[in-house]
């Protein structure tokens, strides 16, 4: 594996390749595509965090835990919170920023705040050629590219290697507390989640387990400063109650541990069959869910996103059929990915639009994705 310890020589390596090369970070996702492994994770350590200016500039290799205990110490937070991708995907290896980014991996915290490349203020990378690539600012007033970096953010490796990022930060949360509703069916809990998300109480997290422990479990997650927290979740559980009876969890810690578990996907954990990741309009959730027929489902953001649990080899996508968003299989062994992928490539309009960004970043197709 070649392991760069600086962006220049990062660039070097990817100038003198003369064959694909598999870009990774922390290797905590797969599967990876095939090449010749190459890793960000030399490249570690902040460059800057200003607390007041709500900024963190920070090598690509930086563990997502390191960059965390720093901002835990400012009272500040990553305030998409990504998930974290052990637990579904049996990995091990250890997160890293320049990862995040490159995925644009998001928390339940995205149906207030947006995914991760709405927090990024610029970055640099190395395009396929070699090219050190420097887009956006390191301050939020300073949008100069802003565009070409949310680009590079969610393309896994496709444009090039991400170096380093510059994101904003926001304060932390004094703490938190869950409103809590039990039994209701999967319609019935995307249409309390709406209307939760609905109203001015700044919800953070809605998310709804069907096989949950003890039945059907349906919870929405409120944070700030105490009282806040408080007045707020009473003035929820009230508007809610035509959406059924919900309970006040204020545990702080207790919810923490609860929210981490949503973040990371925790029902799968350890389970067999295909994973797969649905994006969709909460309003189609419920009916799209029926119609996988899977053996395990999770919803979060609000029914925006659905996990599915399938098994071996089935063809979701087929089942699914035309639906306003996209699938992903997440977890599945190398020749399923490979065997849907041929069954189902992406749109020719798609298919046009990502030829042309690679020709224009990497005409040489070294970076395999």
């Amino acid at each position: 594996m070649i392991r760069p310890g600086s962006e220049a020589e990062l660039a070097e390596a990817i100038r003198d390749a003369d064959g694909p090369l598999s870009l990774r970070g922390g290797g905590t996702r797969g599967p990876l595509p095939d090449g010749t492994p190459i890793t960000t994770s030399g490249l570690t350590g902040i460059v800057l965090h200003d607390p007041a200016a709500l900024t963190l500039v920070v090598r690509a290799g930086t563990p997502v835990d390191e960059i965390d205990e720093v901002l835990r110490g400012a009272n500040q937070r990553l305030a998409f919170e990504p998930m974290d991708h052990r637990g579904v995907l049996g990995t091990t290896g250890t997160p890293t920023i320049g990862g995040v980014v490159a995925a644009n991996v998001s928390g339940p915290r995205r149906v207030l705040v947006g995914a991760a490349r709405d927090h990024l203020l610029g970055l640099r990378f190395v395009d396929g050629e070699g090219t050190v690539v420097k887009n956006g600012g390191r301050v939020m007033k300073n949008v100069t590219g802003y565009d070409l970096a949310r680009l590079v953010a969610g393309s896994r490796g496709a444009l090039g290697a991400i170096t380093e990022v510059a994101l904003k930060v926001l304060p932390g949360t004094e703490t938190c507390a869950s409103l809590v509703a039990r039994g209701l069916d999967d319609a019935a809990a995307v249409r309390a989640m709406s209307a939760a998300l609905g109203t001015p109480y700044e919800v953070t997290g809605a998310a709804h387990d069907p096989q949950a422990a003890g039945g059907a479990r349906t919870v929405l997650r409120i944070e700030g400063f105490a009282p806040s927290v408080a007045y707020r979740a009473r003035a929820l559980a009230e508007v809610l109650k035509p959406h059924g009876d919900w309970q006040i969890e204020d545990d702080r810690e207790a919810v923490r541990a609860d929210w981490r578990g949503i973040r990371d996907a925790a029902p799968f954990h350890g389970s067999t069959g295909d994973l797969w990741r649905v994006s969709v309009r909460p309003s189609e959730a419920a009916g799209l869910a029926a119609r996988a027929d899977a053996a395990q489902v999770f919803y979060d953001w609000g029914g925006g996103l659905v996990w599915l649990r399938t098994g071996e080899g089935d063809d979701l996508r087929a089942r699914l059929g035309r639906h306003d968003g996209h699938a992903t299989l997440v977890r599945a062994a190398p020749e399923t990915h490979e065997r849907l992928h041929t069954l189902q490539p992406e749109p020719l309009a798609l298919q046009k639009l990502t030829r042309g960004l690679r020709d224009k970043f990497d005409p040489r197709g070294i970076l395999a994705a």
